[in-house]
């Protein structure tokens, strides 16, 4: 098993640890992904649909996907 922390991550820092960590695994098997989405820095703060952190988190999914089936290949 990998020891990754719980997914999907609820806030932003659990998001880097989970990153910083697959990245770690993928550098420890020498392998490497193209980088991480990087965290918005436009939210306004008031909840808006379709907010940055959805889409941020959505193509934080499909890295995840990416990192997770490259370490089992």
């Amino acid at each position: 098993m990998l020891d990754l922390p719980a997914w999907p991550p609820q806030t932003a820092a659990q998001a880097e640890d989970w990153v910083l960590a697959m990245q770690g695994r993928l550098h420890d098997r020498g392998l490497s992904l193209r980088p991480a989405p990087p965290q918005p820095i436009t939210c306004c703060g008031r909840g808006c649909n379709g907010c940055v952190w959805e889409g941020y988190y959505a193509a934080l999914g499909f890295w995840r996907d990416d990192a997770l089936a490259l370490l089992q290949s």
